[in-house]
């Protein structure tokens, strides 16, 4: 029973480690300054809800914290690490702890709706955040690894928000019907860890660095709704594809 317990602690303890190596390539790999908090946009979020909801809570902190500050140093935003340690490690904490929590009453119409309903405000969450902040003729300078700082020209229509927001919704629903009525509940997971990452990274810029605080709010939820998007289907997929991988998520 001790060596059990020793093997699946150095099984769960290896994949803290992989999962905040993959937390932080996810961030370097396309990260977008933003000039007027000293921050940038980046993907990492999607490798962080996808250890969370994996793992659990204390992979997922693990994970998000470590991974996403050493992400920062790498990339030369030191003045961050140390909030990003924290900030991150909450966010992966709470994704995972509630992702666990999923309530067994209701009856499979009541599931249906809510997840119709969650699918409904993620699709028009990113559609509104999207068409608001990245339609038209966009400046962007990437921060890619071994490249170092690229700028990119190129022009978003509306339209491409409208339809990306109507796919999400769509496919939210069919999923819901067909195979997972509960999966609103992953969703709504998500949603309050993001806003723990929105509102953490706000009261530091705010308080500590004395930026624009406000202007990188559109920018980190959009980082959490593409992570939400890309995350959720790859949990799934990862699930399915390794059944016994719930039995590490503890």
């Amino acid at each position: 029973m001790v060596e059990k317990k020793t093997a699946l602690t150095t099984i769960r303890s290896a994949i803290a480690a992989i999962f905040a190596a993959l937390v932080c390539v996810a961030t370097v790999i396309l990260s977008i300054y933003v000039p007027q908090t000293r921050g940038y946009f980046n993907i990492g979020e999607t490798m962080v809800y996808t250890t969370a909801l994996l793992f659990g809570p204390i992979i997922g902190a693990f994970a998000g914290g470590v991974g996403s500050m050493f992400a920062d140093l790498i990339l030369g935003y030191s003045v961050y690490a140390p909030a990003t340690l924290v900030i991150k490690a909450c966010e992966g904490f709470v994704v995972g702890f509630l992702a666990g929590k999923t309530p067994e009453a209701g009856s499979k119409a009541r599931w249906l709706f809510f997840t119709l309903a969650m699918g409904t405000l993620s699709g028009a969450a990113l559609g509104y955040v999207g068409a608001s902040y990245y339609s038209g003729p966009i400046t962007l300078d990437l921060g890619l690894p071994f490249w170092g700082m690229t700028t990119l020209d190129f022009t978003i229509p509306v339209e491409f928000w409208i339809v990306l927001a109507g796919l999400i919704i769509l496919l939210t629903g069919v999923v819901a019907v067909i195979s997972e009525p509960r999966l609103g509940w992953m969703v709504l997971s998500i949603f309050v860890g993001g806003a723990v990452m929105v509102s953490g990274y706000f009261f530091y810029q705010q308080f500590f660095l004395d930026v624009a605080a406000f202007f990188e709010i559109p920018f980190n939820i959009a980082q959490m709704l593409v992570g939400m998007v890309i995350a959720v289907p790859l949990t799934r997929i990862i699930r399915r594809s390794i059944p016994s991988i719930k039995e590490l998520g503890l």
